[in-house]
């Protein structure tokens, strides 16, 4: 294990002494924790959902969604949590968690209340479906995230569409991404995994090229958890929801950060893997109640090659994704 001290590594500790927030990182690191607080565990027993961060057996890093009814996330004691069920057969996480112990990082996210809580640990197949067993638990604040209203839950809901996997964006997942307001990220190191919440008006996600895209870094907490994983590994998940339609887009790859003399920082993901799965999750939501943090984003660069230009002809970025 890392034999840095307190609740962060040295790329952490890295990347908070760069940017100059050593001290603030260190105060927000005591609200880091092992243990599920009963406040903790009323929220995990309201929640229809959950994503999970880890590496599959080839090594790659994705981030899955996983749902369920009220109830399906339950804490069974200080330091577990069981899930009923697991991911669905199409994500690439579905082998790695139907087996030994794994290192997972999960977040739990709430867009009716805008509250969030994440856990660190590992993850393994239980009797009810998995059970995480937490080594850091921890609540975010609210910044970035979007207010959303749930509609219709697993029971209202048709079983999930077609399936599409490949190595780089096609024309409407670059629609789907430029739209996107949300995404989760999961890192990792040797020394665990993460999975992490990122927020913004829509174009706050880039897409450069069919294998690359950026995202601004906005302010936060201060712990830098994400870009210190990245400090010294740079395998990385990104998973995006449309919130109206339940239909996933999950990428695998590398990112790094670039840092800017006036502090701004840039992350660059390079896609080495999609899936993108039609109705994948049976939880609908309504539009968004934008964050008031997210900053303004530039409008997105013109649409020049002929496959975009059909799929902008089909209004494919007017359709709403998450």
């Amino acid at each position: 294990m890392d034999p840095a001290p307190g609740p962060y590594h040295h790329g952490s500790l890295a990347v908070q002494r760069r940017v100059g927030v050593r001290e603030q990182a260190a105060h927000a690191g005591r609200s880091i924790g092992s243990g599920i607080k009963p406040v903790a565990a009323a929220f995990l027993g309201l929640q229809p959902m959950l994503v999970l961060g880890a590496a599959d057996e080839a090594g790659r890093m994705w981030a899955s969604l996983l749902t369920g009814p009220p109830g399906f996330l339950r804490a069974t004691g200080a330091h577990h949590v069981t899930v009923a069920g697991s991911v669905p057969g199409h994500d690439p996480l579905a082998a790695t968690l139907a087996g030994p112990p794994v290192a997972a990082g999960a977040i739990v996210l709430d867009p009716r209340t805008r509250r969030r809580m994440r856990m660190g640990g590992t993850v393994r197949p239980s009797a009810r479906g998995l059970l995480v067993e937490t080594e850091r638990v921890f609540a975010n604040c609210p910044k970035y995230l979007q207010k959303r209203e749930l509609y219709e839950t697993a029971a209202d809901t048709p079983p999930a569409g077609a399936v599409r996997r490949g190595e780089r964006l096609d024309p409407d997942q670059a629609a789907f991404v430029r739209a996107a307001d949300t995404f989760f990220v999961a890192t990792g190191t040797p020394d665990g995994s993460d999975a992490s919440h990122r927020g913004g008006n829509p174009g706050f996600l880039r897409v450069a090229s069919p294998t690359e895209l950026s995202w601004e870094d906005y302010p936060g907490n201060a712990m830098f958890l994400t870009l210190g994983n990245l400090e010294r590994d740079p395998r990385a998940g990104l998973l995006l929801l449309d919130w109206s339609t339940g239909t996933t887009l999950q990428f695998t790859g590398t990112a790094r950060t670039e840092h800017t003399p006036d502090g701004g920082r840039t992350v660059r993901f390079t896609v080495s893997g999609v899936v993108h799965a039609e109705a994948a999750s049976p939880l609908r939501w309504s539009g968004p109640e934008f964050s008031p943090a997210n900053p303004p984003v530039p409008d997105d660069p013109p649409v020049t090659s002929p496959d975009e230009q059909g799929a902008e002809g089909r209004g494919v970025r007017r359709v709403h994704t998450g």
